[in-house]
């Protein structure tokens, strides 16, 4: 890649990074599109070559918050505790070393509930969901031995609500210490 690729793509980060810092504090629909641009130091004309409008950074920045999460999800043949072992610390260390992801955490959430979005991101997010896949991982290693007993799509919803509500908290005040991982796996894991 060269200088001005580089520079290109250096520059289309600081717009993903202003509007996802502006739709967590502002909302959707009060970030307007100069509000963007006023804060990554641009005219809105120069940003609307990065993207075609609101919407479209918006799009974006929810793709990445799907892609994410789903890429954890990737087809294993781990034990499953041991992917849930490091999902966990995958993501901590990802919320520890780039505030941009536990960020995404809290956008995320929100968009779920946001009535004002586009309707290209309300399919996008009729079709997500970690719960599922993660439910029948859970019910696998409770067949093993290595995950606790009851509802597998429960303890799923438990544990990943913890991971959120930490990467919220994390996002909101990155001061806060991050909680050991194998905290959170302890929700599912088997005790004897």
């Amino acid at each position: 890649m060269g200088i001005r690729e580089e520079q290109k793509e250096k520059r289309r980060d600081e717009i993903l990074n202003a509007g996802l810092d502006l739709f967590i504090r502002k909302g959707y629909s009060a970030t307007k599109i100069s509000d963007i641009a006023r804060q990554v130091g641009m005219s809105v004309g120069l940003l609307f070559h990065y993207f075609d409008s609101k919407e479209k950074l918006y799009e974006e920045l929810i793709t990445l918050g799907i892609s994410g999460p789903m890429s954890v999800m990737a087809p294993t043949e781990k034990e499953p505790l041991a992917f849930f072992e490091d999902a966990s610390r995958q993501i901590f260390n990802y919320i520890q070393a780039e505030p941009f992801t536990a960020k995404m955490f809290v956008l995320m959430s929100q968009a779920f509930y946001n009535e004002a979005a586009p309707d290209c991101v309300k399919e996008m997010l009729a079709g997500f969901d970690i719960y599922k896949p993660t439910a029948a991982l859970i019910a696998k290693g409770q067949k093993c031995g290595t995950i606790r007993s009851g509802d597998p799509y429960a303890l799923s919803i438990a544990f990943w609500c913890a991971v959120q509500g930490i990467a919220e908290g994390i996002a909101l005040n990155p001061s806060l210490p991050r909680p050991d991982s194998d905290w959170i796996v302890d929700i599912i894991r088997r005790k004897d």
